[in-house]
């Protein structure tokens, strides 16, 4: 199976070296892509000077715009999955053969999950994580146990759909979506580290803001929503 991973990457230049390099050790079999959206910081100089495999982005489009870039170069080359992978360091590259087993089985989203056979924490962390779970099985009626995991892997006819379709962000709403179009979708268990440099761009006000969006999304706005053809 022809396997890509894309990393999109913004201003972590004090990561990508590390994440680039330990996942070529462990999968040299696998490609990857960096997608530099558009980063302020040495991100593109070090993964041109280290000869990693990069699109620089000419501005910074944000996570949906760099992702779908890289699923446009997978669908362009052809490949049978993608697999969406943080250039934080946090996602672990020994998970990506157990992703890659579902799409084998058949299914079209393949989750790398944090609470399949771990219990979810009782914080305010996870509280909007439980929110988004609960309006994706009321819209779908399908469990999602971690809606907000960004280590997920797609099928070919996803990533096709992806590449061709411009508002197919990588984001829970666009995941029940799919869902309740009929994608077959499953969960792995992963453990996902903390961010060893850098700065997430998310704060708590954002993060509150990032889960009433959703929210709103899946419960209301995704009912408008029709699925393009892409043949």
């Amino acid at each position: 199976m022809k396997v890509l991973v894309v990393i999109p990457a913004y201003n972590e230049e004090l990561n990508i070296k590390k994440v680039v390099s330990n996942l070529r050790d462990q999968y040299p079999q696998y490609d990857y892509v960096v997608v530099n959206d558009g980063s302020a910081d040495n991100t593109s100089r070090i993964c041109h000077e280290e000869k990693f495999n990069i699109i620089d982005l000419p501005v910074n489009l944000g996570l949906a715009g760099a992702f779908q870039t890289g699923l446009k170069y997978a669908d362009l080359k052809n490949y049978d999955c993608a697999i969406q992978f943080d250039a934080d360091g946090q996602h672990r590259p020994e998970y990506i053969a157990e992703l890659v087993k579902g799409i084998e089985e058949g299914y079209d989203i393949v989750i790398g999950s944090r609470f399949v056979t771990q219990k979810k924490p009782l914080s305010m962390r996870m509280v909007g994580s439980r929110m988004i779970g609960w309006a994706i099985k009321v819209s779908t009626g399908k469990r999602v146990a971690d809606p907000t995991s960004g280590m997920r892997m797609y099928s070919k006819k996803m990533i096709h759909e992806f590449a061709r379709n411009i508002n197919y962000g990588p984001e829970p709403d666009t995941i029940s979506f799919l869902v309740k179009q009929g994608a077959a979708i499953k969960e792995v268990q992963v453990e996902i580290d903390d961010r060893t440099a850098g700065e997430s761009y998310l704060n708590w006000t954002k993060s509150m803001m990032y889960m009433l969006r959703m929210m709103i999304s899946i419960l209301f706005i995704q009912n408008f929503r029709k699925r393009s053809k892409t043949d």
